[in-house]
């Protein structure tokens, strides 16, 4: 029975980290196995939405866009200030969106989960669904496998890719992963609400597989630290909030009524009008970047995805999927060369961080380490996106009496407690959070 229990490498967890590493590791002749605790790849992935930059699944998947499990392609990016009575927003369209292969797709992680773990499958791994796993085999101070629920228990392998989510609980155990701050986790819901494709081409302004993204900021998310999002599937909309956990404990309120609250804005309102929800969801999401990274690899065992913090948050975008594949194949290519040299060792194990230094992934989070906290700044959450809804009304109403634009900043500035100078402190900080 150990012989079939035995294999080259154990990956746990089938979203796009695992199931990227596992790809990459069947495709080099590895005997893999990926463990996921669902009924299926995917079944407790219910984040998604955005997926920009496709450089990568194009290189790991060439002509992916023509049989991945993608909704539609962004044509059309909208970025936005809410308060309780205005929306201001920046819709931004582009020829080079609609151009194969495209910069930006909204997809449903769940199907698109399936997809790759799918690719992994094809590649030769082995895929174990339903099975969930309850911790690290440890020898001589090296991890060689780990104890499932599965018929057989015991699993052993070389390597061991934990790619099991942001409350890694194979991270922990391996001493790795420390317990996360509420400050740098953010709980995201997310209703699909159903239209049918030719209602939402129309509502949205869009043509053929054309696809919109809505991010927004202020009143979405009350006095709470986070923001708002609408896309558009193939004949649905995903349409939810995200808010940091610590914000939501000490305002004490609730993100299902922000989300009810969001959905009945007047600006809003309009966009989802007799759709029918069809799913309602909820996911952590790691947003601490660098200053949350646990340390990724130990002897015979490498962190990757959520479960090493790789969401990067920018204030334009929050990615996390592109960073997870990244991390997934770049941990497979660090356990083939492991396994080709015989040796586990932690030193051995390092390679995997040097192979992301190489391809500049942690060098991007590096640049971006001040970002999380700025971004939750009270005034970039909650003050200037009433702001500058106010100062639009002042400055677009038609009045009897005229004043310059100075002026009429200057007249709003004077009913909020912000002053020019925090302004300018602002301006400062956010040019050192998003590296200029």
């Amino acid at each position: 029975m150990k012989n079939h229990r035995q294999f080259d490498a154990i990956v746990v967890g089938a979203g796009p980290a695992g199931s990227t590493a596992a790809m990459v590791m069947a495709q080099k002749g590895l005997n893999v196995v990926l463990i996921e605790r669902g009924e299926y790849a995917g079944a407790k992935n219910v984040s998604g939405g955005a997926l920009y930059d496709t450089r990568l699944l194009e290189r790991l998947y060439p002509g992916f866009h023509k049989t991945a499990a993608i909704e539609r392609h962004i044509s059309r990016r909208v970025l936005g200030f809410i308060s309780t009575d205005h929306l201001l927003t920046m819709d931004f369209r582009c020829d080079h969106f609609s151009k194969a292969p495209y910069s930006g797709y909204t997809v449903i992680r769940p199907k698109l989960d399936q997809w790759i773990a799918q690719k992994a499958q094809d590649a030769g791994a082995l895929l174990l669904t339903d099975t969930v796993v309850d911790g690290l085999i440890k020898e001589d101070g090296r991890v060689k496998g780990v104890y499932t629920r599965c018929a057989e228990g015991a699993l052993y392998a070389n390597v061991v890719i934990a790619a099991d989510g942001v409350n890694s609980l194979l991270a922990k155990q391996a001493g790795l992963q420390r317990t996360f701050e509420a400050h740098e986790i953010s709980l995201g819901v997310k209703e699909i609400i159903e239209f049918g494709r030719a209602k939402i081409d129309e509502r949205f302004q869009l043509n053929a597989n054309e696809g919109a993204a809505y991010e927004i900021v202020g009143s979405a998310t009350k006095n709470v630290n986070g923001g708002a999002f609408l896309y558009t599937n193939g004949s649905s909309i995903s349409i939810g909030v995200i808010a940091q956990l610590s914000s939501l404990a000490e305002k004490k309120e609730k993100t299902y009524e922000m989300l009810e609250e969001f959905k009945a804005h007047r600006s809003i309102r309009p966009l989802i009008r007799g759709g029918i929800v069809k799913e309602y969801s909820a996911h952590l999401i790691p947003e601490g970047g660098w200053k949350m990274f646990p340390r990724l690899y130990a002897p015979g065992l490498l962190v990757a995805g959520d479960a090493a913090g790789f969401v990067l948050v920018t204030g334009y975008y929050l990615q996390g999927m592109n960073y997870a594949m990244a991390s997934g194949e770049a941990a497979a290519k660090a356990a083939v060369q492991a396994i080709e040299d015989h040796d586990y060792s932690e030193s051995s194990m390092a390679r995997y961080e040097k192979i992301l230094n190489k391809n500049h992934m942690l060098s991007e989070f590096k640049t971006f380490q001040r970002t999380p906290h700025f971004l939750n700044n009270e005034r970039i959450q909650n003050v200037y996106p009433e702001l500058v809804c106010q100062t639009a009304q002042h400055i677009m109403q038609c009045s009897e009496r005229k004043q310059k634009l100075g002026r009429q900043i200057s007249t709003v500035l004077k009913k909020s407690s912000v002053s020019w100078r925090n302004i300018l402190r602002d301006i400062y900080e956010s040019g050192r959070a998003i590296g200029w």
